[in-house]
């Protein structure tokens, strides 16, 4: 439990936490974010690294008055560690990815996660690549089913630099425009939740869509 505590706190108050490690790291601070988002995005055992969350905290950081960090370097390496990580995810879903799938069960690998991206693929195809970035778990295990499912890569790459590209600049800068006003700042928590539900919102009206429409 205390472990769960730990977490929750991470994840609500971000933004004091990248704060203590811009302080204790230095330059070194852009490799961390690079590792985030690429273990994130290309290691299937680890979807609940934050996402979407980090974006956002990174953007308000580089907006503070007097702020050691470059939004621009920020967003350079997050984009690229983005992409990379789904085309590792995609490579290694490829490779190992069907082997993986068939087992019943996994010490490191939740396969409900992989099934419910297994069903969200098929039904929305090659753009779920696209649509997966802002749906977290979903945006994890979405290059890995690709591979599986031995999509082409030329076709693939095609939609993992858009979403990768659109999903960095989206949040990061949400964060660097929106994150140091007063009242976002002070509830920082909240606007976490609510980035969180909001990611949800574009798969719920794609369902809904889809239901209302022709069989």
């Amino acid at each position: 439990m205390d472990t769960l505590h730990l977490l929750l706190d991470y994840f609500l108050h971000l933004d004091k936490y990248l704060n203590q490690a811009v302080a204790a790291l230095g330059p070194w601070f852009y490799g961390l974010l690079f590792t985030i988002v690429f273990c994130e995005t290309g290691l299937v055992v680890t979807p609940f690294l934050p996402g979407d969350s980090l974006l956002f905290a990174v953007g308000a950081l580089a907006a503070a008055e007097g702020s050691p960090i470059s939004l621009a370097l920020a967003v350079g390496l997050l984009m690229v560690a983005a992409v990379l990580g789904d085309a590792v995810n995609y490579a290694a879903g490829k490779r190992i990815g069907p082997a993986i799938f068939r087992r019943e069960d996994s010490r490191w690998l939740n396969r409900k996660h992989l099934v419910k991206t297994q069903q969200f693929y098929e039904k929305y195809g090659a753009k779920t690549i696209v649509i997966a970035r802002f749906v977290p778990i979903v945006r994890t295990f979405a290059p890995f089913v690709a591979g599986i499912g031995k999509m082409s890569y030329r076709r693939f790459a095609a939609y993992n630099v858009a979403g990768g590209v659109a999903w960095v600049l989206l949040f990061t800068l949400a964060g660097y425009f929106f994150g140091n006003f007063p009242l976002v700042k002070n509830n920082f928590h909240y606007v976490i939740v609510a980035i969180i539900a909001l990611s949800l919102v574009p798969p719920v009206v794609e369902i809904w869509r889809n239901r209302r429409g022709p069989k």
